[in-house]
């Protein structure tokens, strides 16, 4: 039976209208609330007679477009494997971050950057932006192919609250130290996807697997993202922490954690491949657990051994997860997740946290020097840069 004109047209005209509504509020609460900060006031600036070298945008800068390359370049075409969905993964990650770095700059800014009324935006409310914004791709990757895009922007407008809740709540309630995101962004996104695939689990899904298959060009894609995540992944964790040995610790450490995941990843791959043969998928993925587990600890002294350690444990249990665990969380709990984020972001996400509680118990002053601002990794100091 042929459909109404009048109820064709009514899915036709959902995204264009809430795309419109969204951006249109947004601009409204943006003339309302966001102000530049001292930073970036002209006249704030020049008031205090400062150099423009001194200007923080020159040591933040750089690391931002790492960070910004990473979200609407890694994501998306990490995301590309899926031969049915490619245009999808790529093509939705624009419009979701797009969004999510205007709407999470509002929350993130009423949580931690409001003051007389106003929020107060810098280069470090544009990296948080896209902390938030990577979240918010993290969970996409659990329900691709599955909804619209219409139904992502909502799934947008709810999350990005609850992720500045969940932040507020372990960074400034608890003092969390989490300035890689291990908690906060990759183990909260995971599992904001899950719940969302379970809730969206339909038992004639099952049909459409062949839908998920890859081919040679789809996966040579997603490893052009894999090889985007994995370079940028230093600066992603080093961006938001404290300028100079804190920031160079972060970026060594992540670097050899990277390493160690991917011969990790591949020597796992290898041994439980049919035939000894690499799969794709955990070439793709589990290469980057070294990047997520590093998130909490890598400001701390954690030490190269350390990082190296972390970083193959995390590849090789990532490696096992999208093995072994993928088919038992579709066949028991009903959860259909498209791009193994639990096994990239939720299992190392976890190990991370567990990793930063641990090297935070071994802490000693002599470690970090008294009074040195490497002290900032012992307990009680903030996870995180402030949005300001």
């Amino acid at each position: 039976m042929a459909r109404s004109p009048r109820r064709a047209g009514a899915p036709r005209l959902q995204l264009p209208l809430l795309c419109l509504l969204l951006q249109g509020a947004t601009a409204i609460l943006f003339a309302v609330f966001v102000r530049y900060n001292h930073e970036t006031d002209a006249a704030l600036w020049h008031w205090g007679n400062h150099s423009n070298s001194d200007n923080e945008f020159y040591f933040r800068y750089p690391s931002f477009q790492d960070v910004h390359v990473m979200v609407f370049v890694g994501f998306g075409f990490l995301m590309a494997f899926l031969q049915r969905y490619g245009f999808g993964s790529v093509g939705f990650t624009f419009l979701l971050a797009a969004f999510a770095l205007q709407w999470s700059t509002l929350i993130q800014g009423f949580f931690h950057s409001l003051h007389g009324g106003y929020i107060h935006v810098s280069v470090n409310s544009m990296i948080n932006a896209d902390f938030c914004a990577g979240a918010v791709l993290i969970s996409f990757g659990a329900i691709l192919g599955k909804t619209g895009p219409a139904q992502l922007l909502l799934m947008t407008l709810l999350e990005v609250v609850l992720f500045g809740i969940n932040e507020f709540v372990l960074l400034n309630l608890l003092r969390v130290k989490d300035a890689g995101g291990s908690m906060t962004i990759h183990t909260f996104g995971a599992y904001f996807g899950l719940v969302l695939s379970r809730v969206l689990y339909r038992p004639q899904l099952e049909k459409s697997k062949h839908r998920q298959g890859s081919v040679y060009h789809s996966d040579l894609f997603a490893m052009i993202g894999t090889i985007f995540l994995w370079i940028f992944w230093p600066s992603f964790n080093s961006a938001p922490t404290t300028l100079g040995d804190g920031q160079h610790r972060t970026a060594l450490n992540t670097y050899y954690s990277l390493s160690a995941s991917t011969l990790g990843t591949f020597a796992m791959s290898a041994l439980v491949g049919e035939r000894g043969r690499l799969d794709m998928v955990h070439i793709q993925n589990a290469a980057l657990a070294g990047g997520v587990v590093v998130g909490t600890a890598g400001e701390m002294m954690l030490t190269p051994f350390g990082a190296l350690t972390a970083g193959f444990l995390a590849g090789t249990v990532s490696t096992l997860g999208y093995k072994f665990f993928t088919p038992i969380l579709e066949a028991k709990f009903k959860v259909q997740d498209t791009c193994g984020v639990h096994n990239l972001h939720g299992i190392p996400g976890v190990l991370g946290a567990l990793l930063g509680v641990l090297v935070v118990g071994l802490a000693t002053h002599e470690a970090y020097g008294e009074g040195s601002p490497a002290e900032a990794a012992l307990p009680g100091f903030p996870g995180r840069l402030p949005v300001l």
